[in-house]
């Protein structure tokens, strides 16, 4: 935005440097007040002021700068037809090479017959000749200088699709081995404990023994674990723009909760919109990553989660009636650090800490921006 309004104000300081430029050399020549001579007064100052819009309608200003050329020439003003080199430069760094070469055709045969009617050059053929000659270098100087940046533009934008595409293949191997370590590393070792776990509550249950609560967690722990990995896989080696989680999957998280044994409820107020994949995925992870403490490690009876859709906003709060209390905060550890990184990358603040009226809650914030 601010190199596109920069250069907006580059073209008009250009295209008003110009047009001063035309009408002082116009009004150094003799010209009486006729409305011929104000018509080509009016035509230098238009031929300058166009080169505003060269980089919007290049080939609408190579048009303009050309009939105002060729206008005020006949009008009698003997004025080089500096702002037309300004737009075939213009039009020729925008690509439009064979219209400039056409308008550049026309205008050589066009202005010597203005000059000629205008009576402005009688001295000869020779200095008719010459003049042509000098008008046609300088016509091809300025298109071969669009030409030779248009090429260079080129050859730059090819060098950055070049990187880009290099870094992407450097991000898709490093995904792939990433995927491959996590499959080597953790996958039989999760599933051996899922498998041991189904093993001995079948057992428990075959001998109708009560199965303990913590077995039943490890159980369940096991199969989000595998669950959770599975699709981590899945979207590092697919390259799934998608989350596996996210905020639709919260309320599984809560009811997972209250098989736990935990009293936990979601609220969600507010209209609920498609809200973006990295939002999505943090508000999952955040709740995930507070019932789970809540679960282990707070001693509370109840939890509550609260999501806020707000229009440019997503609020969520995490509240429950554990041990903690305001004069023993407890250490960060690596899940709530892991929180806040998340919630900072998106460009949103999270707070956590114990209640007053004892408990600890988990708030964050997260900007949503809907044109992305």
């Amino acid at each position: 935005m601010r190199s596109g309004v920069r250069a907006g104000v580059i073209d008009g300081a250009v295209a008003g440097c110009v047009a001063a430029a035309l009408l002082v050399t116009g009004l150094s020549g003799q010209h009486s007040g006729t409305g011929l001579a104000l018509l080509g007064y009016a035509l230098l100052v238009v031929g300058g002021l166009a080169l505003a819009a060269r980089r919007r309608a290049p080939v609408v200003v190579l048009v303009v700068t050309g009939v105002c050329a060729v206008g005020y020439q006949a009008a009698g003003f003997d004025v080089p037809a500096v702002a037309y080199l300004f737009a075939v430069y213009a039009a020729v760094r925008a690509g439009h090479r064979a219209i400039t070469v056409a308008a550049s055709v026309v205008m050589l045969a066009a202005l010597p017959l203005a000059a000629l009617a205008s009576g402005l050059h009688d001295t000869g053929e020779a200095f008719a000749q010459a003049r042509g000659a000098l008008e046609l270098a300088w016509l091809i100087a300025a298109g071969a200088a669009g030409e030779a940046l248009r090429q260079a533009e080129r050859r730059a934008d090819e060098a950055e699709r070049s990187r880009e595409e290099t870094a992407r293949r450097r991000a898709d191997e490093e995904r792939l081995r990433i995927a491959r370590e996590l499959h080597d590393s953790l996958t039989h070792q999760i599933s051996i404990i899922k498998v041991q776990a189904e093993v001995a509550v079948h057992v428990a249950r075959r001998r109708g023994e009560q199965v303990p609560e913590a077995l039943l967690a490890i159980q369940e722990a096991g199969r989000e674990a595998t669950r959770e990995l599975r699709a981590t896989l899945e979207a590092l080696r697919d390259d799934d723009t998608s989350p596996p989680r996210g905020l639709d999957h919260v309320a599984e998280l809560v009811e997972r909760a209250r098989t736990n044994g935990l009293n936990a409820t979601l609220t969600i107020e507010g209209q609920q919109h498609d809200v973006p994949a990295a939002v999505s995925r943090t508000v999952y992870r955040i709740v995930q990553e507070s019932l789970t403490n809540i679960t282990r490690h707070a001693a509370a009876a109840t939890a509550s989660v609260r999501i806020d859709c707000r229009p440019d906003t997503l609020a969520i709060r995490i509240d429950d009636d554990g041990k903690a209390t305001p004069d023993a905060a407890p250490v960060p550890g690596v899940g709530l650090l892991g929180m806040r990184e998340r919630v900072t990358a998106l460009g949103g603040h999270l707070r956590a800490q114990p209640r007053r009226e004892g408990g600890f809650t988990v708030q964050a914030e997260l900007p949503v921006d809907r044109t992305s």
